[in-house]
């Protein structure tokens, strides 16, 4: 199944999938732009959006625990976000750390929080239309999560 066939399948999962790829460009790039500011708070933020980013590239890119050192807690941790409702709990929650940044000042963080709070509707419609998880082949989903879980 090639990339446009994915995304014509209306399955929300893969959608959530790829929101989810752009919510690590996003978190990274806008951690690093808001790190520099005079604002403790924006900096810590800021610091939990660049985490958050590797979390979520470990979780949408099955692929890396097979690749990347990892200790035997951390790969515990991320199995648990293979189905719809865990994926759309973790986003719901990294978008509301990043929401939290609204409380001291408006910053660029809000585009983030915005994005990972999207994939977790996306996650959360693929939960309640009963649709199985289908992780995107280009991602390194179907055979290679296999291999993992």
């Amino acid at each position: 199944m090639s990339l446009a066939e994915e995304l014509r399948s209306r399955n929300f999962s893969i959608y959530g999938q790829w929101t989810g790829v752009l919510c690590i460009i996003l978190c990274l790039a806008l951690g690093i732009a808001n790190i520099f500011s005079f604002n403790l708070v924006l900096i810590i933020i800021s610091v939990l959006s660049i985490i958050s980013a590797f979390l979520i590239i470990f979780i949408e890119v099955p692929f890396l625990l097979r690749i990347c050192p990892t200790s035997p807690k951390f790969d515990a941790f991320i199995r648990r976000f293979t189905t719809n409702w865990m994926r759309a709990l973790i986003y719901a929650v990294l978008g509301g750390i990043q929401l939290i940044s609204l409380a001291e000042r408006s910053s660029s963080l809000i585009a983030g929080a915005v994005v990972l709070l999207i994939a977790a509707v996306f996650y959360s419609l693929a939960a309640l239309k009963k649709q199985e998880f289908v992780g995107s082949k280009t991602l390194g989903g179907q055979g290679v999560a296999q291999m993992i879980v």
